[in-house]
């Protein structure tokens, strides 16, 4: 199945609240003949347009290929949440890597948050960087985890930006009584993903990148100078930086052995008006502790966008407002009947570790797996490739050596354990173990 044509029409963005909202890009061209260049980047998400950005920077010459539209993937579909640190905790990283490169990872993390902050002012994007993201933990026991990993961020990373939060706390920050206590990360954030990623292909074009649209492509030579094929022409590239994340599909069989495309879904309800002036009054994103993950938050027109539920394979179901309306009503009983304007979903992937997979094979570079912290570390994940074509890969290095397990079974047996995977954890967050 070729998930770029699976769920969506050719070259259009969904019908999203992000897409109805956002700041209008005019379309590149497709890539039509032979093009040349230093560096050819496929996917025009955060990795691909970021990397393109700081290449172009460095004085490279550069070619973005994008099969639908800048943005069109997980990057302009998503909660928008840019996250502290890793998508594994640090003590689990320590106990993984050693103190050192935890260490150099947490910092990655925090330069991460910084990056797009400082990518949004330096290129006048039309995106706020809204600041708070909560933890709300479920279970009285997940609050205690949660209390004591604040504690150790503030004493061995100097990390002071975390506030735990208990029962009466978080109901007052959420809206809802729900849960049992959490904490608040006032150094992480809420954005418009889509028009970042709109904000970052300006900035691209800007520096010089060369970024065609509707250009999927359809092979690609390992040896260089590389050949990289679409349906209507070509690009010979000393460099190849593959940035296709959820979407690799079989173009390049070593990194998509380790990393799986899943699907989530959004929806965007009616603006809340006076009912909802107590969910978020301050306007913090929360994500929650259920293995399938619920997040949301507060639009800038007073709208609860609101991520979760779970599907078993690569189809969007046929009613998505239906599929989130569950979650959504377990956390805010009051919002049962509400309207939903805009249902979506998107493919994003994971890793079996769920840490980003950084991969090589010549100058073919892949960075792709952000398991659900994509906006940070994808964003990221471009300057580091762009270090490495460089010469500078220490920092690609480091997040290449990371432990980094295939799947097992297969692409023949991806869905069948795609099935038995979500139905056991889906069924572990229902009964609370």
């Amino acid at each position: 199945m070729n998930l770029l044509t699976a769920n969506d029409r050719p070259g259009q963005y969904p019908a999203s609240w992000y897409a109805a909202t956002a700041t209008p890009l005019g379309a590149f061209a497709r890539l039509e003949g032979a093009e040349r260049a230093d560096v050819c980047v496929i996917g025009g998400g955060f990795t691909g347009l970021s990397a393109a950005l700081h290449l172009a920077e460095a004085g490279l010459s550069v070619i973005l290929l994008e099969a639908h539209r800048v943005g069109f993937g997980a990057s302009g579909r998503n909660g928008g949440q840019v996250g502290s640190g890793q998508r594994l905790e640090q003590d689990t990283l320590e106990k993984t890597l050693g103190r050192d490169d935890a260490r150099k990872l947490w910092d990655m993390g925090e330069e991460a948050k910084a990056l797009i902050r400082d990518l949004i002012a330096r290129h006048a994007m039309p995106v706020t960087f809204h600041v708070g993201v909560a933890h709300a933990c479920w279970r009285i026991g997940e609050v205690g985890h949660a209390h004591a990993y604040a504690e150790k961020l503030a004493r061995d990373y100097g990390y002071d930006r975390v506030q735990t939060l208990d029962r009466t706390q978080m109901a007052e920050l959420t809206g809802t009584e729900v849960f049992a206590g959490g904490d608040l990360d006032r150094g992480a954030g809420h954005v418009h993903p889509l028009n970042f990623a709109l904000g970052l292909a300006r900035a691209a074009a800007d520096a010089g990148v060369r970024i065609f649209e509707r250009s999927e492509v359809t092979a690609l030579t390992e040896s260089a100078p590389h050949l990289v094929k679409t349906e209507a022409g070509m690009v010979m590239a000393d460099h190849v930086v593959l940035a296709c994340n959820g979407y690799l599909g079989h173009l390049f069989p070593e990194v998509a052995a380790r990393v799986m495309p899943i699907n989530n879904f959004i929806i965007a309800t009616e603006p809340l008006g006076p009912t909802g002036k107590s969910i978020l009054p301050s306007n913090s994103a929360v994500a929650d502790t259920k293995f399938v993950v619920n997040y949301w938050r507060k639009s800038e027109d007073g709208r609860l966008l609101f991520g979760g539920g779970e599907t078993y394979g690569y189809r969007f179901p046929a009613d998505i407002a239906a599929l989130v309306r569950k979650p959504l009503s377990e956390v805010y009983p009051q919002l049962r009947d509400v309207k939903i304007d805009y249902a979506w979903g998107g493919t994003l992937a994971i890793t079996m570790n769920r840490m980003p997979c950084f991969f090589a094979k010549g100058t073919i570079l892949s960075a792709s797996g952000y398991s659900g912290h994509g906006v940070a570390m994808a964003t990221l994940a471009g300057r580091v490739l762009a270090e490495a074509i460089a010469g500078q890969a220490g920092r690609f290095d480091l997040l290449a050596k990371l432990p980094m397990p295939r799947f097992p079974g297969g692409p023949a047996l991806r869905t069948p354990l795609l099935v038995l995977a979500m139905t056991w954890f889906s069924l572990r967050d229902k009964i609370g173990i």
